[in-house]
């Protein structure tokens, strides 16, 4: 099992700018010492070098990545009201987006079966040609295309389990049929978009695939919804790689939302994503994005690296109202999924 890191994470400072931003390096601090209290729990560190420009582009136009760099170059500054781009962003950005592009080279070259790619600023917000939620270029979209682009895959899927939809990596890849991202999480809430009736743009249909769930919404929901839907689904798929946008504000303690997980609930989530990694032969690998209450993001990454590394077994999943008529609703396009 393969981590990720760069020390340029710890310099992108939003706070600095925007005091009490929750978008904070003390999040990455707080995972680190956990995985360092526990030895790493037996993963193999690796650097996570800068992505290059070309791999940036392969999902963001090249005016985007430009105005990132230049902003950053020249001193910093807001984005918007949330989304920061000071002078040491850039190089954290490039670095976090470059560990996971390093994270599916590994992977797909078979030198491990799992990986995580621990940097910030998160990723899954921006778009091809906006930064925004925190988000200055999607990382786990740069390791996807790259995969397809350059590493023999032939199909990827993203299963994003941030609380908020990832809006960026849909835009990204709604028009292709190579790259499918899954995202669970809270109706109703910023940014807005991923509504269930979108499915894609026109002529792709089924491309994307969005299962909002309710306030208060916790293990059984997310657990069903992997076992009704995304397995399903995966298999029908065929990916040679998966990908979690692992965003842990899901989380019952998390200020930013209104969902109910508990670390040990992101565990068994990552439990049934190797499951099914290994059922159909495809790597997993996973991405950091959002989790904004500091002991409970350390404590969800730490039971999702030992659930990726092989401890736990898959439970049977409940059924639930939310997994069932999400079912129906994406059965329409992927008939490999029972109603």
């Amino acid at each position: 099992m393969l981590y990720f890191s760069d020390p340029s994470s710890l310099a992108h400072d939003p706070g600095e700018l925007m005091p009490g931003h929750p978008e904070s390096p003390a999040r990455l601090v707080a995972i680190e010492r956990r995985l360092a209290a526990a030895d790493w729990l037996g993963w193999e560190r690796r650097p996570a070098p800068a992505a290059s420009v070309a791999e940036l582009e392969l999902v963001h136009t090249p005016r985007h990545v430009a105005a990132i760099r230049e902003l950053s170059e020249a001193g910093g500054g807001a984005i918007d009201s949330e989304t920061y781009d000071g002078p040491d962003s850039w190089r954290a950005a490039a670095h976090a987006a470059g560990g996971a592009a390093a994270m599916a080279r590994a992977l797909l070259a078979g030198e491990a079966r799992a990986g995580f790619s621990a940097a910030r600023p998160p990723g899954h917000h921006a778009e091809p040609e906006r930064a925004m939620g925190f988000c200055l270029l999607d990382s786990i979209a740069v390791a996807a295309a790259l995969a397809v682009a350059e590493l023999g895959a032939a199909r990827v899927l993203i299963l994003d389990w941030d609380v908020h939809h990832g809006n960026g990596t849909e835009a990204i890849f709604r028009e292709r049929d190579d790259v499918l991202p899954i995202s669970i999480h809270q109706e109703g809430i910023w940014p807005g978009t991923g509504s269930a009736a979108d499915v894609g743009a026109d002529g792709a249909e089924g491309s994307t695939i969005n299962l909002p769930v309710p306030e208060g919404s916790g293990r059984d929901v997310f657990l069903s919804l992997i076992d009704r839907v995304v397995a399903p689904v995966a298999g029908e798929f065929a990916p040679d790689l998966i990908l979690i946008s692992a965003g842990f504000d899901a989380h019952a303690d998390d200020p930013l939302a209104g969902l109910a997980l508990r670390s040990t609930d992101f565990g068994e989530m990552a439990v049934a994503v190797r499951a099914l990694g290994a059922h159909l032969g495809a790597p997993v690998g996973a991405v950091l994005e959002g989790g904004y209450a500091p002991s409970a993001l350390a404590d969800s990454v730490a039971a999702t690296l030992r659930a990726l590394g092989g401890e736990g077994e898959p439970g049977t999943a409940p059924e639930t109202a939310v997994a069932t008529a999400a079912a129906e609703r994406v059965a329409r396009f992927w008939p490999a999924v029972e109603s």
